[in-house]
């Protein structure tokens, strides 16, 4: 299995999805961290000039423009059945789901630490940290 993470650094888990530059993806068997990969991500900074939207309640990233976006920066990981962050907009996290990828908002910064937590099934999709 193959489990995601946004990361600016390779160790710990971005704040915001959209700013992210890349994936770390941890390639795990039998419980444990066999492989690390730092992979490039899209975003905000690729997609300048595009237009964004908000649905009628004010949750960012809906309309065909956004899933454009959303497919764009899924591609590069769409072998992860995972994506762990610590903050993205509702749009991408419904879109990741569309795309058979798991998103999980959580408030583990290590990204190690949150793979482990996920995989002993304690850790806590924070959906109130979506905007």
């Amino acid at each position: 299995m193959k489990i995601a993470a946004i990361t600016d650094d390779g160790i710990t888990i971005s704040q915001h999805f959209g700013r992210a530059p890349y994936y770390a993806v941890l390639t795990v068997e039998e419980s444990t961290i066999v492989k690390r990969e730092l992979r490039d991500k899209l975003g905000h900074s690729h997609f300048v000039g595009e237009e964004s939207h908000e649905d009628e309640v004010g949750r960012h990233g809906y309309g065909p423009t956004a899933q454009d976006r959303h497919s764009r920066m899924a591609a590069s990981i769409a072998d992860c059945k995972v994506l762990l962050c610590r903050g993205m907009g509702w749009g991408a996290y419904e879109s990741m789901r569309q795309y058979n990828i798991t998103p999980i908002v959580t408030d583990i910064a290590d990204i190690e630490a949150a793979v482990r937590a996920y995989l002993d099934g304690t850790i806590v999709d924070h959906t109130e940290l979506l905007h």
